[in-house]
């Protein structure tokens, strides 16, 4: 099973994948975790990615596809995984239904995660992620344990970059303009459903389920 969740950022779309990868064995492909550490390994590709990031920019179709080609060829993908964050253009969901093809696959499902720009705001700019082992928490809906402090490792919560409110703005003008017309792209596949993402994680998760 090939699994595509699409929505804004903020959405819960990692939420969702995680609970996915632990429920049913299908790893969580996130091209932001992947070129989040390419910026802090501070590679070639880490420093070109930066740019756009820190702009709320989309990265290169080139750099994002080269990442996503060579991760499902690896062993713990063969017997499904969850895209999180790709495809975000049509370009990109056209190259994915190639590179998938080629390989004798195909795209099963697609999930659009519907929410309000409002809750989304909340969401983000409350958003602290551990700089040790990358857990998520968030000031007001998940707080942790010990402020600024990660319950699992101790290591420092910080917000990202990409999480302040200017930056947020830029992601979601870019997403409208970008990402929103894949719901349309997939819905002509007949192989789209649409997710409330205003509800909490563990309906949304129920919800999945039913589709799946």
């Amino acid at each position: 099973m090939i699994v595509v969740l699409i929505g804004p950022p903020g959405c819960g779309k990692g939420t969702q994948a995680k609970r996915l990868q632990q429920t049913r064995g299908w790893p969580q492909i996130s091209t932001g975790d992947m070129l989040r550490r390419a910026v802090e390994q501070k590679s070639k590709l880490g420093l070109e990615a930066r740019a756009f990031m820190d702009r709320g920019a989309l990265v290169p179709d080139s750099v994002v596809i080269g990442l996503i080609e060579d991760r499902i060829q690896e062993k713990d993908c063969q017997r499904g995984f969850v895209l999180d964050g790709f495809p975000r253009t049509e370009p990109q969901a056209t190259a994915l239904d190639s590179v998938l093809s080629a390989k004798g696959k195909k795209l099963n499902h697609a999930f659009y995660f519907d929410i309000s720009n409002d809750e989304l705001l909340a969401r983000l700019t409350g958003r602290r992620t551990c700089g040790q082992c990358g857990s998520v928490f968030h000031i007001k809906n998940n707080p942790p344990v010990s402020v600024g402090k990660c319950d699992k490792c101790s290591g420092i919560l910080v917000q990202r970059d990409d999480d302040t409110e200017s930056v947020i703005g830029k992601r979601l003008e870019v997403y409208r303009e970008q990402t929103a017309p894949l719901v349309e792209f997939y819905k002509r596949q007949n192989i789209l459903d649409t997710i409330d993402a205003s509800l909490d994680a563990s309906t949304v998760e129920d919800e999945i389920k039913k589709y799946l």
